[in-house]
């Protein structure tokens, strides 16, 4: 198990997807199968993690506190922390000080998505990485609209520039960040920007100036998917669909990452299997139980 610790960001207002998140956190949409916040934690399970903070707004918290319980059923562990207002994705590290302890961390934005053969491995070798800034570059045809990777003759970064009117590459900084155990303090240190929010690209740049930021860059094989806009959310959806149905393997299935892991019994996923067992979902879980014998 990692000695890390995990946070999710799962705040904010969703006004982008009105009139669908008007009563309903963003990152309790369904992605196909599944809620959204889902996949996200199972980033951090991939990675290792057991000790998860769940940054939420005030009047979601009962609603996500009912989905997921303590987490103890997937062999995990879940605080829960209250984001009054969103100022920030850098502000998550102020909010989750506590709970961080001098402790490093991963944090996964709640409406991103990854996928990819030799994920868990790309994870392993940025947790390892205790005393520097791990952060991950995929090449997107629309770099404008994130925060985007600005590389030197050696292709080392030298440079995060957010949204920039003329990109320097097409390499997207997407929303997972393995921090060291400085991130609080550094976000402490933090202006706000123009637009009144502590920038993560800020935070990041306090790392590269101290050449303590690598770039990992996720290749051809690995998807990352942002569901912020109605046609992304659907195409989110699609994409997980294909890959289930045409592979018969689950995606962002928390229930299974725990059972491999051996963070679960038997038993306990025979509990699962059974809860969900009117649909593929709780169909998959009991194939892994017949994998291992007689069920």
């Amino acid at each position: 198990m990692s000695a890390r610790k995990g946070i999710i960001l799962a705040g904010g207002s969703g006004t982008r997807l009105y009139p669908i998140t008007m009563g309903l956190s963003k990152q309790l949409l369904p992605v196909y199968d599944k809620p959204m916040i889902y996949y996200p934690i199972s980033v951090l399970m991939l990675a290792g993690i057991r000790e998860i903070a769940i940054i939420t707004t005030p009047q979601d918290q009962d609603q996500f506190r009912r989905l997921l319980q303590d987490g103890s059923h997937w062999g995990l562990h879940f605080t829960w922390i209250e984001q009054p207002n969103p100022d920030g994705l850098a502000q998550a590290y102020l909010l989750a000080e506590d709970f961080l302890a001098g402790a490093p961390s991963a944090m996964v934005l709640g409406d991103n998505i990854f996928f990819g053969h030799g994920l868990p491995e790309l994870l392993q070798t940025a947790d390892a990485a205790t005393e520097r800034a791990t952060v991950f570059g995929y090449h997107v045809s629309d770099p404008e609209r994130y925060g985007v990777a600005s590389f030197d003759e050696n292709d080392r970064v030298r440079a995060i520039i957010e949204k920039p009117e003329v990109p320097p590459s097409n390499y997207a900084v997407t929303g997972l960040y393995f921090l060291d155990g400085t991130a609080p303090e550094r976000a402490a240190k933090l202006k706000p920007s123009a637009r009144g929010e502590l920038e993560i690209t800020s935070l990041l740049e306090s790392y590269l100036v101290e050449d303590r930021l690598d770039i990992r860059r996720m290749g051809r094989g690995f998807a990352w998917l942002d569901t912020g806009t109605h046609a992304s959310l659907l195409d989110a959806g699609n994409f997980v669909r294909t890959l289930q149905t045409r592979q018969g393997l689950q995606t962002g299935s928390l229930d299974e990452i725990a059972y491999t892991r051996g963070w679960i019994d038997a038993a306990q996923l025979a509990e699962s299997a059974r809860k969900f067992g009117k649909n593929d979902y709780g169909r998959h879980l009991m194939s892994l139980l017949r994998q291992d014998g007689p069920v």
